[in-house]
């Protein structure tokens, strides 16, 4: 895959050199930090140029500093070039993220669907954002009145689909009013 087609999600941020032989301390990024010792390859993005495919030769979890993967690349083998990296974001393939049970979507799925009201004739708006306030999360719509917040819940979203780009919502009497930003 072409570097300058890529287009991945980022599991982790480098965060510092690690060590004398070029390992790297990174942020996990992601819900399933157990997936990343089995990474053979990653993209690295800098921001700055396009993200370049690179060889794990070594990854594992560490505790330290409240959890933190811990990245060894092929060609970086001392503190200064694993130092360059720092800033730099772990990437892989969409297709090779984690698959989710039935039910459960990832927030990228989720923004962009129009959101359509049972018995409506045109979608309320579309889904700018997931709010995770604790408890059930909030779908944040931007409709034509400004923002409203729907519970990402079966008694709410009565229908989700993904590949059609639309939500399905059941909303009890006030709750535009009361959710309304």
């Amino acid at each position: 895959m072409p570097a300058e087609t890529f287009h991945g999600i980022t599991v982790a941020r480098i965060l510092r050199a690690r060590g004398l032989r070029g390992e790297v301390a990174a942020q996990i990024l992601t819900d399933f930090p157990e997936r990343l010792p089995e990474l053979r390859e990653v993209w690295l993005a800098d921001g700055r140029s396009a993200p370049r495919l690179t060889k794990v030769q070594r990854c594992w979890l560490s505790t330290s500093r409240g959890g933190q993967a811990i990245f060894h690349f092929e060609g970086i083998e001392n503190m200064d070039s694993a130092e360059r990296l720092r800033g730099c974001e772990v990437q892989i393939p969409f297709e090779k993220r984690a698959k989710l049970d039935v039910g459960n979507y990832y927030v990228s799925e989720l923004v962009g669907c129009e959101v359509w009201e049972a018995g409506a004739d045109a979608a309320m708006g579309a889904v700018r954002g997931v709010e995770f306030p604790g408890g059930v999360a909030l779908l944040a719509v931007e409709t034509t009145d400004g923002e409203v917040l729907v519970p990402l819940a079966a008694e709410f979203c009565t229908r989700i689909d993904i590949a059609a780009k639309r939500i399905d919502v059941a909303l009890p009497e006030g709750l535009r009013d009361l959710n309304h930003r």
